[in-house]
Order: C-alpha cells, then structure tokens, then sequence
C-alpha cells in the first residue's frame, strides 16, 4: 500500500513538474522535496482535523483542517521548489566570478600579485608568472618588499600609502633583486608596477591589484641615451677647450706674419728689388689677415659655447655702426660689380648693447652677402625699431638657400654647399657666431630664402639691452672672495674635510 502510495505522488508530482520546468524535464530533487511534502501532508490530514475538533465541533473541524494542510502543502511546495530553482543560478554566478577572477590572473600581461591592504602578496598570478619566478623568489607574504632594492622601497610604501589615502592607481618604477645572478645578467631587474586600489562599501582599502612589467631593456635605452647625452655634451666642451687653445696658440706667430709683413711691404729696412716681391708680400698681408679673422671668430664662438664671453653694454647709434659697415665692405661690394645700400629709420636714434658685437654681426651678415651674390647684385641693410626692438635686415639677390637647408644653416662649420661642388670660401662660422651674439643681446634670428632668388635674415633684439638681463646670470656681491685665488676644487675639497671633521664624531654616534 505505501508503495502504491508514493506510486501515486511520484506520477502526480512528474507531471505537475515536467508542465512548470520549461523543458519537460523531472529534477530528482524537486521531486523528492514532493515526497517528503505528501508525506507529512498525509499526517497532517489526521492530526490538524483531530486538534481542531477538541475547540470545534467535528463538522468544521474536518473540512477547516482539510483545508489548512492542502493550503500548506501548496505554498511550501511552490516555495520549496523556487528555492531550490534559485540556488543553482546563485551558484552558477558565483562560479562565473571565480572563473573570471582565475582568468585575469592567469592571462593577464606580465605577473598579477593581489596584496593586502599592508602590501603583503596574497595571490600570484599573470601570463609571465613563470619568467618572473625563475629569477625571483616567491613573493608571497612579506617576499615581494623584501627582494626590492632598498632605495626603492620608500617608494613601494609610499605608493601604498597614497593608495590608502584615497587614490585610485598609481605607478612605480622599482628594481627587484635577483635570487641567482648567472653569467652577465644584472643584479638588479628593473619593472613598473601597477598599483590598483580594491575598496568596500564605505571606500576602504581592502586590498590591491599589482602588474609587475619587465622595462629592463627600456631602462637600458634610457642609460644608453643619458650617457651618451653625456659625452656629447664632453665632446662638445672638449672641443670649445681645442679651439680656445688653438686659438690662441695661432694669434701669437700670425701677429708676427702681419707685423714683418706690413715692415716689408713699408720697405723700412731696405727696398724690395722688383714689383713681384712687393705682390707676394701683399698676399702675405692679405693671407694672415684672413687667417687671423677665422681665428678671431674660432675664438669668439669658444668663448659663447662656454659661456665666457662678456657683453659691454654701451648706448650708441646704431646708423652710425650701419655706416662703418658700408664703409669697410664698399670696396669689396664695388669690386664685384654689387649695389651696397642702406635704409635706417628716420629717428631711430641711439640703442643699447656690445657695440662691438652689433658691429661684428653686420660686418658677418653683410659679408655672406656680398659672397653669395654675382655681380650686377644688391644688398641691402634695414633698420627699424618694432615693438621696442631693433629689427635690423640684410637682403641680397645672391644664390638663395634651399628649404630643407635652412635649418641646419648657423650651425658651426655647416656651409650651403659641399666640399666637392661649393665655390665659395669660408668656414661655416660666420652665421653661427651671428646667432651666438644675437642669443647673448636676447634676441631672435631668422633666415627667408628662396635658390635663385635670394636671401633676407632678420635680427631682432631689445633697443634698451633689457634682454641680456635675462641672460646673464646674477651675481652675489655678498659672496666672499678667495685671496690668493683657488682653484674650485680644491676649495671644495677643503669645505667637505672641513664639514667631515666637525661632523664625523655625530655621524659615528649615531650609526
């Protein structure tokens, strides 16, 4: 009979379950809920009536209790049943937050560590979690600080801190140590470190997400670059050091040439016999004066590349300097059939700056000039005042510079054209000593030039010297000077002694 029974309820219950499930399927444990329902249901028929009948009369009491355990065993199998349907979904979702939690940890770029709020390694992970932990130690616990390079942890703890303050991601530099250090491998390995914050409801840190990526080779980059930065920059002093010494080391037998040569060439101690001597003494004149120019200039630009060239700043006219220019480079201009002419403001008046400077950069610019332009040329000089500056432009009707060489034009040595085609003398230091001065005044240079048509460059500097103010660096009047002078390291070298001595006994003391 029992079995009959439970027969009964599993046909009643499978065909209620197969209508409500969707896909006619019976879940075995839906259906056992059933049993264990039908079962105490049926119990519940007799005892609920029974009880019911000792405060009521037996005609309400049967069908009320009837009544109340049907009603019960419907809402707890409805309820029973959604309860178990709800279970597995919840399950299911938390299994789909596992999985994607182990995905991110394990295909993620580089090596994933989740750290504690106090930094500690809970959980490794990452695509290149092998690669790292074949030179590392496991950093689990306290093992990741603990292989940072000991200046660098500061900067660990620091970015945690930041972290708990509030912020959101941080990145950082460090360098982890090696466990094993084989063949030329480096000590250290350097890595960025992404730091990200997890937080609860109320944004408390509870715990942080770091990438840790390989920037050896990119640091590597970075040391090749600074260091070779650095000998450029000793290259570069090296060199103003060898034309300042060549320099002067050339003016002192070239001022014996010019001087012997002007005595020959002024017959003083004799007469020359014929007019080819006489010819061949000019071309020495001529040669050494040339010479000594280029040596001059050479000399000039060691001096601005190092820094040691002192501007005397002086109030002067500027049309008279224009005049002196046109006066030294008429005969020249003249010579090779070229039209010499200025135009200067009317009342322009007198400016202040290096006269000699101004003066060497128009005896520079109108130069080039008259090199670069065949004969039935002009050149032209304009000065004007513009906006509180000096605008002074040399224009010519020469050669004209190609676009793509402009840029490198008032570089030292850099010349239009190369050494197998030019036909112009020179060395490539006129425009950029040009340059150098306008630079010292605070000024601006600018060249426009088209081949074929010519070439205008443009200087601006401020008419009242305001800005080699913001050039020069200020001096300390207050500053003690050193008699007899000494040499900058060796007074250094006092000051540290001096400092170790008064401080060695304190610094033991503490260590």
């Amino acid at each position: 009979m029992a079995v009959g029974a439970v027969a009964f309820v599993d046909r009643v219950s499978g065909s209620w379950l197969s209508g409500t499930s969707g896909n006619g399927e019976v879940p075995a444990q839906e259906l056992a809920i059933l049993r264990r329902l039908a079962l105490a249901s049926s119990v519940a028929l007799f005892a609920v009536p029974a009880g019911l009948s000792l405060v009521t009369s037996p005609a309400v009491a049967l069908p009320a209790g009837v009544a109340t355990v049907c009603a019960a065993f419907l809402f707890s199998a409805v309820g029973s049943i959604a309860l178990s349907r709800q279970r597995p979904a919840s399950q299911a979702a938390e299994a789909i937050i596992v999985e994607h939690r182990d995905l991110m940890l394990q295909a993620a770029f580089g090596m994933v560590l989740l750290l504690d709020p106090q930094g500690n390694v809970t959980t490794v992970g990452g695509r290149d979690r092998a690669e790292f932990l074949s030179w590392m130690r496991d950093p689990t616990g306290r093992g990741l600080i603990e292989q940072i390079h000991v200046s660098d942890r500061i900067v660990f703890l620091q970015a945690i801190d930041v972290l708990r303050q509030g912020r959101d991601a941080i990145c950082v530099d460090l360098r982890l140590e090696r466990s094993a250090v084989i063949g030329f491998d480096a000590q250290f390995v350097h890595v960025r470190v992404e730091l990200t914050a997890r937080r609860d409801g109320e944004g408390r840190l509870t715990g942080i997400v770091s990438q840790l990526r390989d920037i050896s080779q990119d640091q590597q980059l970075r040391d090749d670059a600074a260091r070779k930065t650095a000998e450029a920059e000793s290259a570069n002093d090296a060199k103003s050091r060898f034309l300042a010494a060549v320099s002067h080391e050339l003016r002192t037998p070239l001022n014996a040439i010019l001087g012997f040569s002007d005595i020959l060439s002024g017959e003083y101690f004799g007469k020359l016999e014929n007019n080819r001597q006489r010819e061949y003494v000019g071309l020495i004149r001529q040669s050494g004066a040339h010479l000594l120019s280029v040596v001059n200039t050479m000399l000039d630009m060691s001096k601005i590349e190092a820094g040691r060239y002192e501007l005397l700043m002086e109030s002067f006219s500027i049309e008279d300097s224009i005049a002196t220019c046109e006066a030294m480079l008429a005969l020249q201009a003249k010579e090779k059939g070229l039209t010499l002419s200025s135009r200067v403001q009317r009342g322009l008046g007198e400016i202040v700056a290096d006269q000699r400077a101004l003066q060497q950069v128009l005896i520079n610019l109108v130069g080039n000039a008259i090199k670069f332009t065949d004969a039935g040329g002009a050149v032209t000089v304009d000065a004007a005042l513009t906006d509180g500056m000096l605008k002074l432009s040399v224009g010519d009707t020469g050669i004209g510079i190609a676009s793509e060489r402009l840029a490198s034009l008032g570089q030292p040595f850099v010349q239009i054209q190369n050494d197998y085609t030019r036909r112009y003398a020179g060395t490539g230091l006129g425009l950029s000593l040009v340059k150098g001065l306008v630079a010292l005044h605070g000024g601006s240079f600018s060249i426009a030039s088209a081949p074929g048509e010519g070439t205008v460059i443009t200087i601006l500097i401020p008419i009242d010297g305001s800005g080699v103010l913001a050039v020069e660096q200020p001096m300390d009047v207050n500053r003690p000077v050193d008699f007899p002078p000494r040499l900058k390291h060796t007074a250094e070298m006092s000051k540290g002694r001096k400092e170790e001595g008064m401080n060695g006994p304190a610094k033991a003391k503490i260590a």
